[in-house]
C-alpha cells in the first residue's frame, strides 16, 4: 500500500513540475504584443509636462524665498484643494493652470523628495466627485512644485477638481 502511495506522489510531483515548466516555457516563448519601436512613449502621447513659463519661475522663486524664513522639515505635510478651473479652493501653495487638465502646484519648500498623493475630489462638501483619473509627479525644472494632470474616464485630458497631499 505504501509503495502505491509513493508511486502516486512521485507521479503527481513530476506532473506538477512538467506543467510548471511547460507553462513557463510557453510564456517565455511568446513574442511581445508590439515591437519596441511601436510602444508609445509618454512624450508621444501628450503626457509630457508643458515648459516652465516665466511667470511660473518667478512665482516659484518667490515661494522659495518665502519658505526660506519658515523651512520645512521632514514630516511636513502640504495639502491643497483645487477647483477644476485651476483656482485654489483652500490649502497650501499656489496653483498655475497650463491647459486642459494640466496644473502646477507650488509650495514654499523644496518637495522633490516628498511623497505625492492626489485624488479627484470636489472642493465643497457636497456630492460625489466626477469620474476621472489623476496623475501627479515632480514638476520638471521647479524643485518646489508638483505637476498634476487630470483626465476623464476615457483618458482624454479634462479639467477636474482634485485634492493634493505632499508629505516631506
Amino acid at each position: 500500500m505504501t509503495t502505491i502511495l509513493r508511486r502516486k506522489a512521485v507521479a503527481v510531483a513530476f506532473a506538477v513540475l512538467a506543467l510548471t515548466l511547460a507553462g513557463g516555457g510557453v510564456a517565455v516563448a511568446q513574442p511581445p504584443a508590439k515591437a519596441p519601436g511601436e510602444v508609445a512613449q509618454p512624450a508621444r502621447r501628450g503626457d509630457s509636462q508643458p515648459p516652465v513659463t516665466a511667470e511660473s519661475a518667478r512665482k516659484a522663486k518667490a515661494a522659495l524665498a518665502q519658505g526660506a524664513r519658515t523651512a520645512a522639515v521632514n514630516g511636513t505635510i502640504f495639502a491643497t484643494v483645487v477647483n477644476a478651473n485651476g483656482t485654489k479652493a483652500r490649502g497650501d501653495g499656489t496653483v498655475i493652470k497650463y491647459g486642459a487638465g494640466q496644473y502646477e502646484v507650488q509650495f514654499a519648500s523644496t518637495v522633490t523628495s516628498g511623497v505625492f498623493v492626489a485624488t479627484i475630489g470636489r472642493p465643497d462638501s457636497c456630492c460625489v466627485p466626477p469620474a476621472g483619473e489623476v496623475s501627479v509627479a515632480n514638476r520638471l525644472g521647479t524643485p518646489n512644485a508638483v505637476f498634476v494632470q487630470t483626465r476623464n474616464s476615457a483618458g482624454a485630458a479634462a479639467d477636474l477638481p482634485f485634492h493634493l497631499v505632499v508629505h516631506l
